[in-house]
This record gives C-alpha cells, sequence and structure tokens, in this order.
C-alpha cells in the first residue's frame, strides 16, 4: 500500500494552539489515536464558534460529523507543544469538508493529517440545513 501524499504547514489556513496533558499519553508513551480526533474537533469547533459565529447553545443550527479519517506519521507525546491546522477542503450548501492536521509548533511536517466532514442541520428536526451567510463566510476565508 502507497503512503498518502503529505502536506505541510504552508498548505494550511489557520493554526490554533493545542495544550498536551500527561493523561494525553497512553501505555506507549504517546497520544493515544482518539486524542487527535478531539484535538481535530476541538479547533475547528472554536475556529466556527470565534470567527463563524456558531452558537453552540442555543442556536438554531448544529455541526454534525459524518465522515473522519486520519494518517499518523508521527507520534506526539506530552509535553509537546502542538498546533491544529485547519482549511476547508469542499464548502457545499449544507456540508463543508475540512483538512485538518497536528504539527509541533514550528515544524512544517506534520505529525497526522486527516479529513472530516460537518453536515449542518436545524437542532431541532436535525435535517440538513442550508450554512448561514456569516458562517458560510469564514468557512471560504479558509477555504484552499
Amino acid at each position: 500500500m502507497s503512503e498518502p501524499s503529505r502536506g505541510t504547514r504552508s498548505d494550511y489556513a489557520c493554526f490554533l494552539p493545542i495544550t498536551t496533558r500527561w493523561m494525553d499519553n497512553d501505555l506507549y508513551g504517546h497520544v493515544n489515536n482518539v486524542t487527535y480526533y478531539s484535538w481535530f474537533d476541538s479547533a475547528v469547533n472554536r475556529y466556527l464558534i470565534e470567527v463563524g459565529g456558531l452558537d453552540i447553545h442555543r442556536g438554531r443550527i448544529i455541526g454534525f460529523v459524518v465522515n473522519s479519517h486520519c494518517n499518523y506519521y508521527r507520534a506526539v507525546a506530552y509535553p509537546d507543544a502542538i498546533e491544529v491546522g485547519i482549511k476547508v477542503d469542499r464548502l457545499g450548501n449544507s456540508s463543508v469538508t475540512y483538512g485538518v492536521a497536528i504539527f509541533r509548533k514550528g515544524e512544517d511536517d506534520p505529525c497526522a493529517e486527516g479529513q472530516f466532514v460537518h453536515v449542518f442541520v436545524q437542532r431541532d428536526t436535525k435535517k440538513a440545513t442550508p450554512i448561514p451567510d456569516k458562517l458560510r463566510q469564514a468557512l471560504a476565508d479558509i477555504q484552499r
């Protein structure tokens, strides 16, 4: 099986710092794979809240993750200083595909890269709905 092509820091539009924690290390002495997904989700949602105006508590629109994957290249361990790079790979009517990567602070090559897809839905009906204008603009701003 061939190795997936890797991006670099310059492929990503926005970076958010993440603090590794002692509890993130697993028995093997590195961060467990499920933690990477948590970092991806935290960074994207922080961007959506702070830049896109997403109201996760009372807003009528919420995002559901419907697909995700991650390729791991190099281990991360506490106390590494890391940053999550994010970009938009595809912006649809009610969905968005994010590119996400974990970088050690100041390094150009990712430790891990992935994608995930949000589908935006009405909170009460759970039916797909168009992405609101302010949120769409925030996503368009990081589209590569």
